[in-house]
């Protein structure tokens, strides 16, 4: 495929809000993740957005107030990314700016407040409560469309956790063809109840921070996000900047089970040697991988099976959700954006939490920070019934 370049790019997450207070709190190995101090939870710990309370939507957006719209706009006013996204409209027009955007759950929690206080038989939810335009899966496009004053091709992608990699396949594929010439791309996912208990009916939550490729690993940590990236044609618009480039991207669906990976990692390994070949890269010249690394047993052996298949025992590679928590739907954008702040800054994260690495895994996690010279980097997201997507980035 031909490069596209990312010319903007804006992220929120636990750590903080915009790309400098995240690259600061990974500089500084400082984690985003808290104990959970609720009584209708049970004791693990995540990885919320501070202060979210404070910013409802109010006025001509308050059909669309819900946690999941508050991030996005929070991210959305962030880093000068709405400013580069009006200077793409002027430049090609509304309707040539496409926008893709990845969720797993949406708007849930408004769902969830609405029952809440609905009348006892569940008949008669709240005045107010509007479905389609919070919790409906492509609100989210809705919402971040009206704010950003788009008219071209809006799309929700929901496919667990890729969805936000996978806006970026998505993408490349509509400007290729033609239907845009540049492309919002992102993610937003949000803390509800609904998923933390969904994944710890499955036993996949862990009591403790979450610690990849230890071999005491216990389960993930629940984090929220957003983020987003703005991606044109290499030279497609008069002094925008160039941050990093999209290389290449994989996609594969394995299908082993609706929870579980492939034991030997084949659907990540199918979607990391697909991203390689659209890139026009050998392995041997990814100089860090950011690995979906979401510290339970079957997923992090599984990772590891593939990315040791398909580049061996020695390539840099680190798991970042020790820092924020595994977002779900918004990790695909959120370790995006990380990666490409690693080739910005030529220094590679750590694995947070990362005591005792553990004998059966194979590939070199990195478990400090450090400088390091990369030119290209590949970002791994693993979702539920192996829905699988690689991105390779470079300068």
């Amino acid at each position: 495929m031909l490069p596209l370049a990312i010319t903007a790019s804006t992220v929120v997450s636990a750590l903080g809000r915009g790309k400098a207070e995240n690259w600061q709190a990974l500089r500084e190995a400082r984690s985003g993740l808290q104990p959970v101090d609720r009584q209708d939870c049970f004791p693990t710990w995540w990885g919320e957005v501070a202060g979210l309370d404070d910013l409802a939507l109010t006025g001509a957006w308050q059909a669309h107030e819900c946690r999941n719209h508050r991030l996005a706009r929070l991210a959305l006013k962030l880093d000068g990314f709405v400013e580069q996204v009006r200077a793409a409209v002027e430049a090609y027009g509304g309707a040539r700016v496409g926008l893709f955007v990845g969720t797993s759950t949406s708007g849930i929690a408004e769902t969830e407040r609405a029952y809440a206080a609905s009348a006892p038989d569940l008949a008669t939810l709240p005045e107010g409560f509007d479905l389609d335009k919070t919790h409906n899966i492509g609100a989210l496009a809705d919402f971040v469309r009206r704010w950003l004053g788009l008219s071209g091709p809006a799309v929700s992608l929901s496919t667990a956790c890729s969805s936000s990699a996978k806006v970026f396949a998505s993408a490349a594929r509509a400007i290729g063809a033609g239907l845009c010439d540049a492309a919002v791309v992102g993610g937003v996912d949000s803390l509800c109840l609904t998923t933390l208990y969904g994944f710890h009916s499955l036993n996949l939550v862990s009591p403790e921070p979450c610690r990849p490729w230890d071999r005491d690993r216990q389960g993930i940590n629940i984090g929220e996000a957003a983020g987003f990236m703005l991606l044109e044609r290499e030279g497609g618009r008069a002094g925008s900047r160039v941050e990093a480039r999209l290389l290449g991207y994989g996609e594969s669906a394995d299908a082993h089970h609706m929870s579980t990976p492939h034991p030997q990692g084949l659907g990540a390994r199918s979607a990391m040697q697909q991203a390689l070949a659209r890139a026009g890269i050998a392995a041997q010249e990814i100089g860090y991988i950011n690995l979906h690394g979401t510290a339970t047993p079957s997923n992090d052996a599984a990772e590891d099976a593939a990315v040791a298949g398909v580049f061996g025992r020695t390539v840099a590679c680190s798991s970042t959700k020790g820092w924020t928590g595994h977002t779900l739907g918004a990790a695909g954008i959120v370790e995006a954006v990380f990666t490409t702040l690693v080739l910005q800054h030529q220094w590679v994260p750590g694995t947070l939490n990362l005591q005792t690495p553990d004998p059966a895994l194979q590939v070199a996690v990195r478990r400090e920070g450090g400088a390091q010279a990369i030119r290209h980097a590949m970002s791994n997201s693993f979702g539920f019934g192996g829905s699988n997507c690689s991105l390779v980035f470079g300068l």
